[in-house]
This record gives C-alpha cells, structure tokens and sequence, in this order.
C-alpha cells in the first residue's frame, strides 16, 4: 500500500505546475489551488475506506480500499489532470497482493511478442540442434 500511495502522490505533485520563478527570486507567489470536493471515508471494522478529491485546476484524484485476505491493503482508483496541450491524462490503478497495477494510454508500452525470429538466430539454432546429434552419436559409438 505505501508503494501505491507513494505513486500517487508523485502523480498528483507531476501535475501541478510548477512557477517559473520562486518568490525569493523576484517571481510571483504561485496562487493556492483550492480543493473544490472532498469526501473521506476512514476505515471501518472491516479496514474499508475511500478518498475522493477534486481541485480547482483539474485535478481528480479517487481510490477506495479494504483490508486484504493477507492483511495487506487492497486498493482500486484513478487520478486524472488536464495537460498544457488542454489534453486529459487518465490514469487509473488496482493495488493488492500483486503489487501496484496502473492502466492508462501515457504509459509505455512494450512491443507486441512473438516479434519474427531473424534467420540467422533459427539458423544458429538449427546448428545448436545438429552439433547436439552429432555429439550424442559419437559418445554412442564410443561407449
């Protein structure tokens, strides 16, 4: 569960803007952003409990839980934020006993497998398999 927090949290700072200058520099204090929506549930006897949020500049921010059947936290939610292109960034996520499960279109994706094998590595195979034969057999012939 603290590794899920963790990245959430990291999310939810991504988000927010950072100023172009700080104060102590000469810039301009960035203005609060205020929470517009916010429920929390705190856990009950059975360890379920929900957090939900939403700021003024567009930040989402949800998740509901319980107690796992290994006494760990089980978590499901997302998280959402507009993007400087006016764009929405959706992430959403399942945290239990597999670990910290995120789904969404900004995260890498690894090429799709079975790629084609290049011939060199079927013909380096087929040697590999033929080399084996030919090994095996001359133990046989001299046993």
């Amino acid at each position: 569960m603290n590794t899920a927090l963790f990245f959430v949290l990291l999310g939810v700072a991504a988000a927010a803007p950072a100023p172009e200058k700080l104060p102590e520099a000469g810039g301009v204090a960035p203005l609060p952003i205020a929470i517009v929506r916010q429920v929390q549930v705190n856990p009950d006897a059975l360890g379920a409990h929900s957090s939900d949020f939403e700021a003024e500049n567009g930040i989402v921010f949800q998740f509901s839980g319980s107690e796992g059947a290994l006494g760990g936290a089980n978590m499901i939610g997302s998280w959402s934020y507009p993007q400087a292109d006016g764009t929405l960034a959706e992430v959403s996520f399942v945290a239990d006993e597999n670990g910290f499960q995120p789904q969404s279109s900004l995260l890498p994706v690894a090429p799709a497998f079975p790629h084609p094998i290049p011939q060199f590595v079927l013909d380096q195979i087929e040697f590999a398999r033929l080399e084996d034969e030919r090994l095996a057999r001359e133990e046989a012939n001299s046993a």
